[in-house]
């Protein structure tokens, strides 16, 4: 095993480490959420962006994007013609050959062949929920067809999810990755609150990241903040992934407290993701003592350094360098100490 892939799988598993691993993303497509079908260079685009970033700032582990197959396409198309939650029982699972599956099996495969045995890699995959919602136009369109037929809306997020089963253990078993980074966000409308969330949603979530777990995956649980969504984490605490990242500075969460509401399990975070954020515009003293007060406040274990969601595409990949460098710095202090 890589010392690479040893360092991070060992604060995954909440075991001593010389240093704490550092892990930053973003999309490499010209525009993610689009369809590779529609523009296949979407696909040479999202491979090209991963192999360079690989080679100039030599990651700990790579998140490996889904750019141009965020959405099925077929699953799409019904979503999108829905006038009432009983329009969702049109749909129906795709075929376990589906190109929309194998595709996204051998893009990991390419991406895992070229760097997986030096680096960690975990594959993004959103939600069934996260898939419906943008579909049918948003999250009050959501919470309403759930007060409107809440067993339609159920059977719609159980097909989405038997489709996105076989993406995630597709990629694991035969694509490489070592796992899923699978994205979940509470509904941004307080008409589903936690029960609710608990008997429509949770249920598809979980297929996802048990049949990622069974073929062997360590999976990574994305509570997505992404332009300041908020979440409840507790709602999502008894989830079965390895680790979690998180929306710290949106949700105003440290990491150490994250580590309580998730029984100690090991966590991703603690900058802000966006332009505003010490990340992107601050100097290298900045960034370097936020990094510092980071782990001071959260410890050393069990902690791996990041950002509440995807950072800008054209953020200058020294400033994930001088992160790493304060992360060494701060156990060479200790250990002087």
């Amino acid at each position: 095993m890589s010392d690479k892939r040893e360092l991070v799988f060992r604060a995954f598993n909440n075991e001593s480490v010389e240093r704490v691993p550092v892990g930053f993303w973003f999309h490499y497509a010209q525009k993610e959420g689009g369809s590779a079908y529609e523009h296949p260079e979407y696909r040479e685009q999202n491979i090209k962006g991963h192999k360079h970033f690989v080679e100039s700032f030599k990651p700990d582990f790579v998140k490996l994007m889904s750019d141009g197959y965020f959405w099925e396409p077929k699953t799409t198309e019904v979503l999108k013609s829905a006038n009432h939650a009983s329009d969702l029982r049109a749909l129906n699972p795709i075929a376990n050959d589906d190109k929309w599956i194998l595709d996204q099996i051998s893009l990991v495969k390419e991406l895992t062949t070229s760097f997986g045995s030096e680096v960690a890699t975990f594959y993004n995959i959103f939600s069934p929920a996260t898939a419906l919602k943008i579909a049918i136009g948003g999250d009050k369109r959501f919470a309403e067809f759930i007060k409107e037929d809440k067993e339609s809306v159920i059977y719609a997020l159980s097909v989405i999810a038997q489709n996105t089963q076989k993406v995630a253990s597709g990629v694991i078993r035969e694509g490489g990755a070592d796992g899923i980074y699978i994205s979940v966000q509470s509904v941004q409308d307080l008409s589903v609150g936690p029960d609710l969330y608990a008997e429509v949603i949770s249920p598809a979530e979980l297929s996802v990241l048990a049949a990622a777990n069974a073929v062997g995956g360590t999976n990574i649980l994305h509570v997505c903040g992404f332009l300041g969504k908020r979440n409840n984490l507790s709602w999502f605490k008894n989830y079965p992934a390895k680790v979690i990242n998180f929306a710290s500075v949106v949700e105003g969460v440290s990491l150490s407290e994250a580590k309580k509401i998730f029984g100690g399990k090991a966590v991703i975070g603690g900058f802000a993701n966006g332009a505003d954020g010490v990340l992107y515009s601050g100097t290298k003293e900045e960034i370097q003592a936020e990094t510092k007060r980071l782990l001071s406040e959260a410890g050393r274990t069990g902690v791996i350094l990041g950002a509440d969601c995807t950072v800008p595409k054209d953020i200058d990949f020294e400033r994930f360098e001088w992160v790493r460098e304060a992360a060494k710095e701060t156990i060479a202090e200790k250990a002087s100490a």
